[in-house]
C-alpha cells in the first residue's frame, strides 16, 4: 500500500492572461475563452526556464517540511526535458542534495502521468527497493506552442509539482487501472525534435513539427469514449460504487471536457473537483496541483476516498483510489 505523504508544486513567476491574448488576437474574446476552456490565466515559464528548474523549486518547498534524506528514489516525469541525456532525475538529485546511493530516472508520460508515476512507486516500495520516494511532474508545454496558435497557448500552462510517495501499512490496498491506444499517438504529437524526422526539412508554412500539435476534435473522442469505462472498471476492481466515492478529482484538460465527462458518468456536481482557472492545463501536474489545493482549501479530510484519473497523449490513461 501506499500514501501519498506530501505535494507542493511551483508555478513560474510570468503569468499570461486571457486579456493578454486577446491583445495578441482580437478576433479572441477574453471572457469566450473562460466560457469554452475555464481558464483566464496561465503561467508559462521564461526563456531559460526549464523543468529542472521548476522541480528544483517544487522539491525544495517540499523539504521545508520533509527530511530529504529519507528520500530513496526520484521518479521525474516529463515530455519536456532539459537534454535528451543525461536523464534530468539525475540532475535533479544532485541539486537537491540528495544522498548518492538512491535510484532515480525519467519517464515520458503527459496526462495520464501522475497516476503511472503512483504505480511505479507502488510497485518499487512492494519489492522492497524504496520506501521513500520523490515523484515529480514537471512540464513546459508552452516551449512546443507556436506563439500563433491560440488555441493551445490558450489552454496549457507550465509548473512542477513535487510529491512525496511513502508505504503505508493501516490502509486499504487500492488497485490501478491503466490502458494505451498507440493508433491515436499522432492526434496530439511533437513531430519533430527527436531522431524519427531529424533530418526532414521544415514544410515551408508557419508551423513546424516542431510544434505542438493536437487534434481537439479526435482527442475528445478519445476522452469520451474511454474515461468513462476507466471510472467504472476502477470501481469495479476496489469494489466501490460512485457513492463510496468523496471525491473525482480527473487531470484537469479544459473544462468542457470535464463537466462533459462529470454529466456522462453521472457523478454528483459536489464531488467533482474542477479547479484550472488560474494555472492552465500543466499536463502531468493538474493532478498533484488539484490535490494540493484541495488540501489548503480543506476541501479533503482524514479517510476520504479520492478516485484519480489522468489521460491524454499517447493515447494513454490511467486510474486509482486514493485514501487520504
Amino acid at each position: 500500500m501506499i500514501k501519498v505523504s506530501k505535494i507542493e508544486y511551483y508555478l513560474p513567476e510570468t503569468i499570461l492572461t486571457n486579456a493578454d491574448l486577446e491583445k495578441e488576437f482580437p478576433e479572441w474574446d477574453s471572457g469566450r475563452i473562460k466560457e469554452k476552456v475555464g481558464i483566464t490565466q496561465r503561467h508559462v515559464a521564461s526563456e531559460n526556464e526549464t523543468v529542472l528548474d521548476l522541480a528544483v523549486k517544487s522539491s525544495e518547498k517540499l523539504f521545508e517540511h520533509y527530511d530529504k534524506n529519507k528520500i530513496d528514489f526520484i521518479l521525474f516525469c516529463t515530455q519536456s526535458p532539459d537534454y535528451f541525456l543525461p536523464t534530468t532525475a539525475c540532475i535533479l538529485q544532485d541539486k537537491l542534495g540528495l544522498r548518492k546511493n538512491i535510484g532515480a530516472v525519467d519517464f515520458n508520460l503527459g496526462c495520464s502521468g501522475f497516476i503511472y508515476g503512483l504505480a511505479f512507486a507502488k510497485g518499487l516500495i512492494a519489492a522492497g527497493i524504496a520506501k521513500s520516494i520523490l515523484l515529480v511532474t514537471s512540464e513546459t508545454y508552452t516551449k512546443h506552442i507556436h506563439p500563433k496558435d491560440k488555441g493551445n497557448r490558450s489552454i496549457f500552462g507550465d509548473a512542477s509539482a513535487s510529491t512525496i510517495v511513502e508505504a503505508y501499512e493501516k490502509g486499504r490496498d487500492y488497485q490501478f487501472c491503466l490502458g494505451t491506444d498507440g493508433s491515436g499517438a499522432e492526434n496530439l504529437m511533437v513531430q519533430k525534435g527527436a531522431f524519427r524526422k531529424k533530418n526532414e526539412a521544415n514544410p515551408k508554412n508557419e508551423f513546424s513539427p516542431e510544434n505542438l500539435y493536437m487534434d481537439g476534435p479526435e482527442i475528445f473522442n478519445f476522452t469520451i469514449e474511454n474515461i468513462p469505462g476507466l471510472v467504472n472498471e476502477t470501481l469495479a476492481v476496489n469494489g466501490l460504487k460512485i457513492e463510496d466515492v468523496d471525491h473525482f478529482v480527473f487531470h484537469q484538460a479544459n473544462s468542457f471536457i470535464l463537466n462533459y465527462l462529470r454529466k456522462k458518468i453521472k457523478i454528483p456536481m459536489e464531488k467533482f473537483y474542477i479547479d484550472m482557472e488560474n494555472t492552465g492545463n500543466t499536463v502531468s501536474a493538474t493532478l498533484p496541483i488539484a490535490l494540493k489545493n484541495m488540501m489548503n482549501n480543506g476541501v479533503l479530510k482524514e479517510g476520504d476516498k479520492v478516485l484519480l484519473a489522468g489521460f491524454g497523449v499517447g493515447y494513454s490513461w490511467g486510474a486509482t483510489v486514493l485514501e487520504i
